[in-house]
């Protein structure tokens, strides 16, 4: 698959070839899914548990008479009424994570890609570098580009410092080195941004 490659400024420049298992893959909502809910599940913390009736330690000797007092019969000071007793019903101990095959992890990428890439929603950048890192500048830019509501910007081994300074404070712009691509922030982009060094990681990360 041939894509044309841009300047940051829009000017067309030469074609680059996307490998075609990368890039070329027909994407399954099913894998995708998959993916997406492993990763979402893989942020929640685990949930803490609670001190229940049996695992507050407080008295149980029964503190006040069975009648005659004008109060409850109460037996012991663990009960959930009082402060400092057990919770009733409390939340339990659990994780939320669960495993996911790496292949399947790997496959979900690159139909994540290919999808951005047959929907034309996928734009390769010659690179993010810009001689004057001012956001004012950069949302000029970045507007001829016609990028939608959300961008992804991926670039090599890291986003260049320029390019993170001046979107920083630009609404709907994300930008994110190749090692921390991934399907979910991928599919929420309304266009992919690429550079050249971007592209190369990507295709030797998915094929090796």
């Amino acid at each position: 698959m041939k894509v044309k490659v841009q300047t940051i400024d829009g000017k067309a420049g030469a074609d680059i070839d996307l490998n075609d298992d990368v890039f070329g893959v027909d994407p399954r909502a099913d894998i995708l899914h998959r993916v997406v809910a492993w990763q979402l599940e893989k942020r929640r913390a685990p949930a803490r548990a609670a001190r229940e009736r049996s695992d507050v330690a407080r008295t149980g000797k029964k503190f006040g008479r069975q009648k005659g007092g004008g109060t409850a019969r109460h037996g012991d000071r663990k009960a959930p009424i009082f402060i400092g007793g057990g919770k009733a019903h409390g939340p339990r101990a659990r994780t939320f994570g669960h495993s996911l095959n790496k292949k399947i992890r790997a496959l979900g990428l690159k139909m994540a890609l290919s999808d951005k890439a047959k929907g034309g929603k996928l734009v390769v950048l010659d690179t993010l570098e810009l001689k004057d890192a001012k956001t004012k500048a950069l949302a000029g830019k970045l507007g001829k580009l016609d990028l939608g509501g959300r961008a992804l910007f991926i670039d090599g081994d890291a986003v260049h410092d320029s390019f993170v300074k001046a979107s920083a404070n630009i609404v709907g712009v994300d930008a994110l080195p190749a090692i921390g691509a991934n399907v979910y922030d991928i599919m929420r982009a309304d266009t992919l941004v690429l550079t050249r060094a971007a592209v190369e990681k990507l295709e030797a990360r998915c094929n090796g």
